[in-house]
């Protein structure tokens, strides 16, 4: 979720977010890493889009904060559109980093998947911002997967996990670390549909304000 500002004087929209990591598995330095990795990984196409016939720059602005004393009712009553609240830890029960819906502002981070690639960040930035996975998973001859196409997507053999495993079987799919940022991601925000008020500020995404207690192993064995 975040919060997108419209400069006409510069001609830039920007999009703050601020992101509060909490859990065991939360540090201050991985809360800086984070933030750099989504905003790296965001701002790498450049990217313009137009709005009323005139170009902006599109920059994303994000701060990453750790709150190992973060507190319910912070994440429960919070109306401040930049505000993001995501716990970290080891163990997650799905055993993958989720957002809770598609356009939210909270979720639950696997230290392995943040420690693995700098864009498990950025595509569950993607989903807070309303952003769901491209219906196409088979990219075989389809070139560079974007941002949003998730783990399990098929692609050609360089892009994978193991370029020499068979598409589909283990290794033999994509390896995130290749996935980018890709102009269709940014257009896929449709920034220029965005209702900004007179101070030129409009919401993407929205509230899912869940506060994430700690998952357990015990409680997701079957």
């Amino acid at each position: 979720m975040g919060e997108a500002e419209l400069n006409r004087s510069s001609q830039q929209l920007t999009i703050h977010s601020i992101f509060y990591f909490y859990g065991e598995a939360a540090t201050a330095s991985l809360a800086i890493k984070i933030a750099d990795d989504i905003s790296q990984c965001w701002n790498e196409p450049e990217a313009t889009i137009t709005i009323h016939h005139h170009p902006y720059n599109v920059r994303f602005q994000i701060e990453g904060i750790y709150a190992p004393d973060l507190q319910p009712d912070k994440v429960w009553y919070n109306d401040q559109p930049r505000l993001n609240f995501f716990r970290i830890e080891e163990f997650v029960g799905g055993n993958v980093s989720f957002v809770d819906e598609i356009g939210s502002n909270t979720g639950y981070f696997k230290l392995e998947n943040l420690l693995q690639t700098p864009t498990t960040a950025a595509h569950e930035y993607g989903h807070t911002l309303g952003l769901k996975h491209p219906k196409n998973l088979d990219l075989r001859g389809g070139g560079m997967p974007c941002i949003m196409h998730p783990r399990g997507t098929l692609v050609d053999p360089p892009l994978q996990y193991y370029p020499t495993a068979k598409p589909g079987e283990n290794g033999g799919t994509l390896n995130p670390i290749y996935r980018k940022v890709l102009p269709v991601d940014i257009e896929a925000l449709r920034l220029h549909k965005l209702d900004f008020n007179q101070q030129g500020l409009a919401t993407v995404g929205e509230y899912s304000s869940l506060y994430h207690e700690k998952h357990r192993p015990e409680d997701f064995q079957q």
